[in-house]
């Protein structure tokens, strides 16, 4: 494949291929739909097993079944580019066949029925929703099966039998040795009552089941301390089960001649204990004590217990383990029962219960909860298949009942069919599911990992406030399956996670990472792809142990990873080999350079800021990279390759057209200055002309973000380790003026405003250009319909879109009466309700999108008219905005150079941005140090670099490339400054650092505020941006005014500027007109306070020196007269003093 050749210092020699990165949501949703399977092929899975699990429904007499005989998908209705312009869901028709079946008469009616819509996935793995691109995050969750644990605080041991749909089965060993059984996370009873209630009712039989050896010992002191397991009797002596033998029993039994008895030594006391404590006398017995735990309050009948309890863990359609849970049970207990075999067994909870009392004895293994075997991923088929289960029990329901209603003889599948429970399902799945999330657009980078994301939160997930240190924390069962260091900073840590590169999910849900056999010590080229499970049974090497020419491992040891241990092993026991240095991380850390000289918590903050990356005008990709930029470009959908050899038969601005070699044409559809769903632009260029040769895997195109096929986020730039009149303290940087007149960080950012014209209870609203009270000024870029037009520049407050609201009913004037009398109309009374260019916003209009429902476009109900109006605003770099390399070295510029003035080299060449020296020794990510040693030879010998992950260029080998660039060997170099020309009395590091601008620009985030709106009940300025508010004063701010003792400016913050209603207009009024300003009155939050009391029946009043009751608004009255009079009277002896 055509790629940007890149100079790689990779030493280790990697045998597994990068898989395809979206392979997750693609396969899965395939799995899911079997699109492109026939309809009487398909596997029962995903869709196809919810209509096999809910069909066949037969009315409650019996009388007709409605039969399910297959589904079809047909054509999408319009393209992706057209769904997003129209906000609706790019799908495909969902129909259904059906068979109505008379059992009185055998007739059968069969009717093909349209469903819904069913959303599709797009080639890059998500589904466009209502107009929006939407992900489907994967969920991490506990796996069906069984788990034993150890409470160590409340001395508690547990086996907990979880299926994937159902009530839990859960037995715990107390303090006192008694098994105790819940169900369904109901009250404790002793779990000897389950085994009677499942008809093993004799207290013999019970033993037996756990016991079946029993042999019969010789009645002598050997017995002491051991127990009974049959009942003796002698006369009026009687032994019962469970009898601690001690030396009384054994004289007693001596005397009374008996020679052999059958007991069990003290690992038969649990067990025993259990049996003491359970009252129950038989199978009913049993039954109907679980029934009074299980439904308590119902009446007690036999045949009502026996149904719940059978229902409960015996029924397929309450209880379903799935194939992982049965596959988990028989794994671990080493039962053989069928995989297909779904609801638990006897077998299933006496073998677990024997397991249970073998880990008290120290002979069983305590599972680990966190370890990855335990949990699975249900990408995005599996939780819609789950979601769509509760549409079609509904759906099931209404069908029955509909079938009893209607008339036998003209009954059709149509007529029975009620599809809104499905319909209201797939949209709640897809609208308000906390894993259906806006999807994540910045950059490609951005798309890609949040496709590849994993989430332990959602229904049947954790709760953040929940979930404790230990599930957040990494495991070691994490190597190469997910990723240790990508993961949010906030209070989702640990619980949203990333896979790593090789990662790949098997049949059952589970995660794989790929591992190279070793045979005798030999290092072989096939791999084997291992589960979690799998895995704690090998001795696993590292990738990139040194080998002779034949791959045999050297060394009479090697280090090796066993379980959570890491033991030194001959090579001749290891079993497997890390098939990849970078197999450990995801694809966003893989992406770091230099990534094993930083630390893990910069490494964290470097992987999430990449994905913060702005795309910039013109894109560069890093001269030092890790080799990993074209897979991402390749996996994204933002870059198209050519998928044949052949030759280019037509390339224009939107389209490339290939004629392969192998005679068919291939059509690849540009896109042009596109809003995505962070703001940012996508666009794509064509990197080939007509009559090229191109061959299989070559970039065609270049897309946002992306530069020679290759993930291109942000510029090189040289850089200078150094202080600079304290400029960049505390993370600042500082930059040259270079970067912002050169566009180097200069991006396209383009905001949709969007209008509709409904239709109102006082008529329909209109676009028109004709809008009462507006000046040809404001009108002046409008077309004839009031739409304004592309290429005009806009700024806060303008016109895009004109359109009038009719007003309400107004009593007429005289005159109005007498024109309507005469020219029988009426004269409208209409109020301008035109979209206007937002507050701080300002660019050129590139796109008007015009649907009308006149012209037969899908527009809400009530919706005449909707109008799309798109905005680009190219953005420089400017101080304030937030600037970050890949290693979690992040700053905000402070200031902005004149080139002259930036420090320079020894040929004259001034450095673009400085950075401050002591930001990296705390930080301890010297990755970035290295960078810029690698970068500035790069730049120097003109190639660009691959240093991946872990097998990257040595200090040795950096320190060469320089020396081969005609650099100093350290990477330092006297600088000068640029304000005198003297030279710094230090040496300088300077080099190529590669530079992101990020999302958070100081454009979006400024503000400020004269007046606006006000909080109706405290009468205070509301908070934020958006609402155009005002500044929070809180109680910290006040206690530090008071500190200061300002406290004029204190009382003007907390009456006049803030919720004084007459204060406040005075006090405008008062700047209006050039007068002293006025003393401040009663903010409104005291009245909010008295009523508050009031509220309370607390009567509060004002009161004055001598107790009589004063009116606050009277007082503020009298004052302001007061101090309006004593103004006047200044004022007139001011104009006497001038006379005189």
């Amino acid at each position: 494949m055509l790629k940007t050749p890149r100079l790689s210092f990779a030493k280790y020699k990697e045998v597994v291929d990068i898989p395809p990165l979206i392979a997750i949501q693609e396969d899965s949703y395939e799995w899911f739909l079997q699109q492109h399977v026939d309809s009487n092929k398909r596997k029962p899975q995903g869709l196809q097993q919810v209509f096999s699990e809910t069909f066949p429904i037969a009315d409650f007499n019996n009388r007709v079944v409605l039969e399910f005989i297959g589904y079809t998908l047909g054509e999408t209705k319009y393209t992706e580019e057209e769904c997003r312009d129209r906000d609706v869901t790019y799908g495909v028709p969902l129909r259904v066949k059906l068979h109505l079946i008379n059992r009185q008469s055998g007739e059968i009616r069969e009717q093909e029925i349209f469903m819904r819509d069913m959303p599709l996935m797009t080639k890059r793995g998500t589904f466009i929703i209502n107009g929006a691109e939407r992900v489907i995050v994967s969920q991490l969750h506990r796996s069906p099966g069984i788990l034993f644990s150890y409470d160590s605080q409340e001395k508690l041991y547990s086996c907990r039998l979880i299926p994937y749909r159902g009530a839990w089965v859960e037995f715990e060993i107390d303090s006192n040795n008694v098994i105790n059984v819940r169900l369904g996370r109901k009250r404790k009873l002793p779990a000897t009552i389950l085994l009677k209630a499942m008809g093993y009712s004799a207290t013999g039989e019970i033993i037996k089941l756990f016991y079946p050896d029993i042999k019969s010992l010789p009645v002598d002191e050997k017995l002491l301390e051991m127990r009974l397991v049959e009942q003796l009797k002698f006369g009026s002596i009687v032994f019962p089960i469970g009898t601690r033998i001690t030396m009384a029993v054994i004289e007693q039994l001596q005397e009374a001649g008996v020679a052999e008895v059958k007991a069990l030594s003290i690992e038969a006391t649990i067990l025993l204990n259990t049996l003491e404590k359970d009252n129950s006398v038989s199978t009913d017995d049993a039954l109907l004590r679980l029934y009074a735990v299980l439904r308590p309050g119902e009446p007690l009948t036999q045949d009502n217990a026996k149904q719940a309890f059978e229902k409960l863990l015996f029924d397929p359609e309450r209880y379903n383990l799935s194939e992982i849970g049965r596959y988990k049970i028989n794994q671990k207990l080493n039962l053989n029962i069928p995989l297909d075999q779904w609801i638990l067994t006897h077998e299933d909870i006496i073998e677990s219960l024997k397991y249970l009392i073998k880990i008290v004895l120290k002979e069983g293994e305590i599972d680990d909860i966190d370890h990855l075997g335990n949990r699975r991923v249900r990408p995005v088929g599996e939780l819609l298949q789950d979601q769509l289960r509760i549409g079609f029990s509904r759906l099931k329901k209404s069908i029955k009942e509909r079938m009893t209603i209607q008339d036998i003889e003209t009954m059709t599948p149509q007529s029975v069919m009620n599809i809104k429970p499905v319909t209201a399902s797939i949209n709640e799945f897809f609208g308000s599911n906390q894993l259906s999330q806006f999807m994540d657009q910045t950059n490609p980078l951005a798309e890609l990992t949040h496709k590849r994301r994993l989430s332990a939160l959602g229904q049947g997930g954790l709760s953040k406030e929940r979930a404790g240190f230990e599930v957040r924390d990494v495991h070691y069962s994490h190597f190469g399956r997910i990723c240790p260091i990508e993961t949010p900073e906030g209070p989702n840590i640990g619980l949203i996670v990333s896979m790593a590169i090789y990662g790949k999910i098997n049949k059952y849900g589970f995660i794989e990472t790929p591992y190279r056999k070793v045979i005798d010590g030999v290092l072989t080229n096939e791999f084997e792809y291992l589960s979690a499970d799998k895995e704690t049974k090998c001795i696993i090497a590292q990738a990139g142990l040194p080998t002779d020419e034949n791959g045999k491992l050297l060394g009479e040891v090697v280090p090796a990873r066993f379980k959570d241990d890491f033991p030194l092993v001959p090579p001749g026991q290891i079993n497997y080999a890390g098939a990849a240095l970078k197999q450990i991380i995801s694809v966003s850390t893989a992406m770091i350079p230099f990534l094993e000289h930083d630390d893990a918590n910069r490494a964290l903050m470097g992987s999430n800021m990449q994905r913060q990356a702005v795309p910039l005008l013109y894109t560069q990709s890093p001269m030092v990279g890790t080799g990993m930029e074209y897979f991402v470009a390749r996996d994204s959908g933002i870059v198209a390759f050519a998928d044949v050899d052949g030759v280019i038969s037509r390339s224009v601005a939107t389209k490339i057209i290939l004629s392969g070699d192998d005679g068919k044409e291939y059509h690849y559809n540009l896109t042009k200055f596109k809003r995505s769903n962070q703001a940012t632009c996508l666009h794509q260029r064509s990197l080939v002309k007509k009559g090229d040769r191109v061959t299989k895997g070559q970039p065609l195109s270049e897309g946002t973000g992306t530069q020679g096929g290759e993930l291109a986020l942000g510029k090189d730039v040289l850089v200078a380790f150094m202080p600079w009149n304290g400029y960049n303290f505390e993370d600042a940087i500082i930059l040259s003026e270079r970067l912002v007149r050169d566009d180097v960080f200069t991006s396209i950012h383009i905001e949709r405003f969007e209008v509709e014209a409904r239709d109102t209870q006082l008529g329909p609203e209109t676009i028109t250009r004709d809008i009462p009270n507006l000046g040809d000024e404001a009108m002046k870029d409008l077309d004839n319909d009031g739409i304004i037009r592309i290429g005009a520049f806009v700024k806060s407050g303008d016109i895009l879109v004109g359109k009038i609201t009719p007003k309400g009913e107004t009593e007429l004037t005289p005159e109005y009466k007498l024109l309507h009398s005469i020219f029988g109309e009426k004269i409208r009374e209409v109020r301008d309700s035109s979209l206007r260019m937002p507050y701080g916003n300002e660019g050129i209009v590139i796109d008007v999108k015009y649907f009308s429902a006149k012209a037969g476009d899908d527009l809400p109900a009530g919706v005449d008219e909707l109008v799309k109006v798109y905005v680009a605003n190219k953005r420089k770099i400017t101080v304030g905005d937030k600037m970050a390399g890949r290693h979690g070295n992040k700053g905000v510029i402070a200031k902005i150079v004149p080139e002259a003035e930036m420090p320079y080299m020894e040929d004259g060449t001034p450095v673009d941005i400085i950075l401050n020296s002591l930001s990296v020794p705390s930080r301890m990510n010297i990755g970035q140090v290295l960078e810029t040693h690698l970068g500035w030879a790069a730049q120097k010998l003109g190639v660009k670099y691959a240093c991946p992950v872990f097998d990257g260029a040595t200090e040795a080998e950096i320190a060469q490339e320089l020396v081969r660039a005609g650099l100093p060997a350290n990477g330092k170099m006297p600088l000068y400054d640029g304000k005198t020309g003297e030279k710094f009395e230090q040496e300088v590091t300077v080099g190529y650092i590669y530079i992101l601008k990020l999302a958070h620009l100081v454009e979006d985030k400024i503000h400020a505020r004269s007046i606006g709106p006000y909080s109706l009940v405290t009468q205070q300025p509301l908070g934020g941006k958006a609402q155009f508010g005002g500044q929070r004063l809180g109680e910290m701010e006040v206690w530090a005014l008071e500190a200061y003792g300002a406290s004029h400016v204190l009382q003007e913050f907390l009456t006049v500027k803030s919720d004084d209603i007459m204060g406040r207009a005075k006090i405008y009024e008062s700047i209006v007109k050039g007068e002293n300003a006025s003393n401040p009155g009663v903010p409104e939050s005291f009245n909010v306070l008295v009523h508050e009391l009031q509220g309370l029946c607390l009567d509060v009043k004002i009161l004055d020196e001598k107790n009589r009751v004063l009116e606050i608004s009277n007082m503020i009255e009298t004052r302001r007269s007061q101090e309006t009079d004593k103004m006047l009277r200044d004022r007139e002896m001011h104009d006497l003093a001038d006379m005189g």
